[in-house]
């Protein structure tokens, strides 16, 4: 089974008009190889990235009813910038069944996060004009598949203090949280640094790291982990 194939049976959608698909999977690169093709999947791009950030706006918008604007907007971005759209783009098989030219192929195209990112928008974009917006946001909550737990993933990441602060909060106020230096380590070119957050009194976590911050942040994530086992 060829790449495209199996990835359209992945998404569980059939194309009316499979030139849609293959223009979508069409790296620019190709057309310098390939002078019968008109088109590469840049202008899918485009209108599949305005068909992406509807889906998950209106899906963000109905699953956190509470949130304003402002964290709704960054939540939005954590979900759909360019590395985690890459990284979407390769759980699904799409980075395989791209066609690039000979020279980009070469040169690890393949392997570019942008050309998936780009990749992925097209890909939406093709299933909007050939199936609507009801199919194109259904393939997309199917690639997103638990939204919240992907999204818990990322702001744990990214910003495991805010993340942590946002849970402790309304059971426990705004100063439950405190995080101890325990101890730092190295020369001053070569610092290590040990640092426990507790809640109240109780330790959820330690971190290291080359900074006061990273080693907070390292130890934010532990009791992230510790919290959610609970």
């Amino acid at each position: 089974m060829d790449p495209a194939h199996r990835l359209i049976e992945r998404l569980g959608v059939a194309f009316r008009d499979r030139a849609l698909l293959d223009r979508a999977l069409t790296h620019s690169s190709l057309l310098q190889d390939r002078p019968d093709l008109r088109e590469s999947n840049q202008r899918l791009e485009f209108l599949g990235d305005a068909v992406l950030q509807l889906v998950l706006t209106e899906e963000l918008f109905r699953r956190f009813p509470q949130d304003r604007e402002g964290v709704l907007s960054k939540r939005r971005a954590a979900l759909a910038n360019g590395t985690y759209l890459a990284r979407l783009a390769r759980e699904i098989g799409l980075d395989a069944a791209l066609r690039f030219g000979a020279s980009e192929e070469a040169t690890g195209g393949r392997d570019r996060d942008s050309a998936l990112e780009d990749a992925f928008e097209a890909l939406i974009g093709a299933v909007y004009l050939d199936r609507g917006l009801d199919e194109a946001r259904r393939v997309v909550l199917r690639i997103y598949r638990g939204i919240e737990e992907r999204l818990a993933a990322v702001e744990d990441f990214e910003n495991p203090k805010g993340r942590l602060q946002e849970i402790v909060q309304p059971l426990h106020g705004n100063q439950a949280l405190r995080y101890e230096v325990l101890c730092i380590e190295g020369e001053d070119h070569a610092r290590s640094y040990e640092v426990a957050v507790f809640l109240i009194d109780r330790q959820l976590g330690t971190g290291r790291g080359t900074s006061k911050k990273s080693a907070e942040e390292a130890a934010a994530r532990e009791a992230l982990r510790v919290l959610r086992a609970t």
